[in-house]
């Protein structure tokens, strides 16, 4: 029995060193809506859901008040009857009002029902991806609320998929506990990196293994391609370098800017514009596809329907599953499965607070039970709050090292979540004394935090 929920505004300083800055989120606080769900046996759930400072006290109070819709119910009937359950969290007949299943009411849902597949998991004494890997078709899908999407996959469609699968998930099980998953690293390009800092990380990550480089772009294109230039002067003509406008540029723009940075041979350009843009990035796609660029997005896709409509029409060639954005674990599902049925790679978002110990459980689960394949396929890495975890990723020669501990590796450590809740932290503290950043509740107005 569920007997409470309790949820903390996290953020961490970022912005003091451009850490996670790029053309549209300048200053970014990595920061996160941290949910504890206790039960009446002492067993915990742990989940979070992302955000860059500013307005994290609105998920937190959103989660506030969906949290009735949990506290008191048994965890037992949740799990055995997952799908139907989501759908009750994301339509109650008020709340559903102010999404519905989109901004801050899908983000606290996804922290909530991210604790409560980690409150799972530890149940049943396994990690999150040896737990959906492990479970029956039947019971996998059931997971899932279908409602939207039968027009790409049905329930039935679901089942047969997993169930042709299931004779090759021992062996590709035993293939990832050996060698891990291949991650590729944006580390090297935030946009507020000087010249040095981008020399000295690509050297880095190069002696680390990694293949694989992302680049922020879109603000100014002589600067882009002197930066595009430096990187890849670096690594190599035969490494990969992606790049990222994070939304910055209108339909056309994108494609004439992008056409200027083709010699520096992109893997991808990432939300080249609206994150909502279907027929914006679908005209992208088409206009960059001679020059072998493709196109990835979806860290900004607010639910299953908007992520059908890219993947139909094949607006999106590399889909990008947020931890965090959509719904929790059962709505991510249900894309993975779009995804595998139209012949569209999954490459999660990650990088911010906890994205990374996340989404590796996520494309473990694509790996054993769908694709089957890691070819032309990343996880995200950036070295960014790891050690604030109580069981962190952990990153060998440029590959995701499989989590063995039960749950989904979102619990905080207890010093962190005491020195960074904001903006009674011990570390805000000394932040506030030194003047890096200004106390809001001594504020008579309400000016950007940070000085």
């Amino acid at each position: 029995m569920i007997r409470n929920v309790s949820v903390r505004d996290m953020r961490w300083p970022t912005s003091l060193g451009a850490h996670g800055s790029d053309a549209m989120h300048t200053d970014p606080d990595y920061s996160c809506a941290y949910v504890v769900i206790y039960t009446m046996n002492g067993a915990e759930g742990h989940g979070l859901t992302f955000t860059l400072g500013r307005g994290t006290e609105i998920v937190v109070q959103a989660v506030h008040t969906l949290s009735s819709l949990v506290i008191g119910k048994d965890a037992a009937d949740i799990f055995n009857n997952f799908g139907s359950f989501w759908r009750k969290l994301t339509s109650e007949t008020q709340l559903r009002w102010i999404g519905p299943e989109k901004g801050v009411m899908h983000l606290a849902t996804a922290a909530l029902v991210n604790a409560l597949w980690d409150l799972w998991a530890r149940v049943q004494h396994k990690p999150l991806w040896k737990l959906i890997a492990d479970m029956e078709p039947e019971q996998l899908v059931n997971c899932i609320d279908f409602r939207y999407i039968t027009d790409v996959i049905t329930p039935q469609e679901a089942i047969k998929i997993l169930k042709e699968r299931q004779p090759n998930r021992e062996k590709m099980e035993r293939e990832v506990l050996t060698k891990g998953y291949p991650a590729y690293t944006t580390q090297v390009g935030w946009l507020g990196y000087s010249n040095e800092t981008v020399t000295q990380l690509c050297h880095k990550y190069l002696s680390e293994g990694f293949t694989a480089f992302k680049l922020k772009v879109g603000q100014d294109l002589s600067d882009d391609k002197r930066r595009c230039k430096l990187v890849r002067q670096i690594i190599g003509d035969d490494k990969l370098l992606m790049v990222d406008a994070n939304q910055n540029w209108d339909v056309q723009e994108a494609i004439a800017w992008m056409k200027e940075l083709a010699p520096f041979k992109p893997l991808w350009i990432e939300e080249p514009t609206s994150p909502d843009d279907v027929l914006g990035h679908l005209a992208i796609s088409k206009a960059l596809a001679p020059l072998g660029i493709g196109v990835a997005t979806g860290e900004m896709c607010c639910n299953r329907v908007l992520f059908k409509q890219f993947l139909q029409s094949g607006a999106m060639q590399f889909c990008q599953i947020d931890s965090a954005r959509i719904g929790g674990v059962n709505e991510i599902l249900a894309v993975y499965l779009m995804a595998y049925k139209l012949g569209v790679k999954v490459c999660p978002h990650a990088g911010g607070v906890g994205l990374c110990e996340m989404v590796q459980h996520l494309q473990l689960f694509d790996y054993i039970c769908l694709s089957q394949s890691s070819e032309g396929r990343f996880i995200e890495y950036v070295d960014q709050q790891h050690e604030h975890f109580v069981h962190p990723v952990v990153v060998r020669n440029s590959h995701y090292m499989t989590p063995k501990a039960p749950g989904y590796s979102t619990e905080l450590e207890r010093e962190a979540a005491e020195g960074y809740e904001w903006p009674i932290g011990s570390e805000w503290q000394k932040l506030f004394a030194s003047g890096k950043f200004v106390d809001p509740r001594h504020a008579t107005t309400l000016p950007p935090t940070k000085h």
